[in-house]
Order: structure tokens, then sequence, then C-alpha cells
């Protein structure tokens, strides 16, 4: 794939707003009436570490972490543009998340996904996530999938 560029910024980020807000319009289709209940765990305001995907300029996906405990980061705000899908950028935000994640001092990362994104679960449990059980605000959620990564922390 021609100029893939990741940076690494944080969620003030023009690029990364807009692309926050085509997610939050596609998970409003997914989710249909349980959106507003989802909606309240995915505020962007002063995440640290973000990253903003870039093909030939045009912002085209984004991710980020944010810590969830003392050794574990929570991956957010996943999303990569409809038009530039089954490219591999996913996997490739995903990676440089837990590299980053890994440079601060994290051990593992956690993220809650839904059974409407198959695409989501499918992708997570290629690069090595697993199921867990629901975590926090999800726990008894019936739609919520969570799940988990050990990271290889090279110390």
């Amino acid at each position: 794939m021609s100029d893939l560029t990741l940076i690494r910024t944080d969620s003030d980020n023009p690029d990364f707003r807009k692309l926050v807000a085509l997610l939050d319009q596609d998970l409003a289709v997914r989710d249909g009436s349980d959106h507003a209940f989802y909606a309240q765990f995915n505020k962007v305001d002063a995440i640290k570490e973000v990253i903003v995907a870039y093909q030939n300029n045009t912002p085209v996906g984004c991710g980020a972490i944010k810590p969830f405990s003392a050794t574990e980061a929570e991956v957010k705000r996943m999303f990569v543009h409809p038009d530039y899908r089954n490219k591999g950028i996913a996997a490739k935000i995903v990676t440089a998340l837990e590299n980053w994640a890994t440079e601060i001092g994290f051990s593992a990362t956690v993220l809650e996904t839904g059974k409407k994104q198959p695409e989501a679960i499918a992708l997570y449990q290629k690069i090595g996530y697993r199921i867990t059980p629901n975590y926090g605000q999800y726990i008894g959620v019936d739609n919520s999938v969570c799940m988990s990564k050990l990271l290889n922390a090279n110390l």
C-alpha cells in the first residue's frame, strides 16, 4: 500500500475528530437504540495517545489508547474509513498503539467491541486478542465483547 503514514497525536487533532464523528455515525446505525449507552463511554476529550493513519495525506483511520489499570491500556475509538477497509490499516493502527502502550509501561491491552461489529472481532482475534469476561461498565451488557492481549514488552 502506497504512502500509508501513521502519526502520533492527541485527541485535539482535527483529523482524529473528523474520523471519530464518522465512527459515531456508523455506531449509531449498528447499535440502534443502544447507542446512547455506549456513547457515554466514548468521549474523546483529553486522550493523550492517538494514532491517525494517512493514505497519500488523506486521513483514513484512527485509534487511541488510554490508561485502564496500572498495567493495562484500553484501545479506544478504532475506525477505518469504509473506502479504505480491508487493506490492513486497522491492524497497523492497533500494532502502533500496542507499541506505544509498551513504551509507556503497559504490559497488556484491553478493549470492548460489539457483537454487531463482526469484522472488528475477527480482526482483533487475528492479531492475537482473546475474548475475556466483560469488564467495568460492560459487565452484563449482552452486545459487548471484551478482549485482551498481553504485550511483548522488550524490557
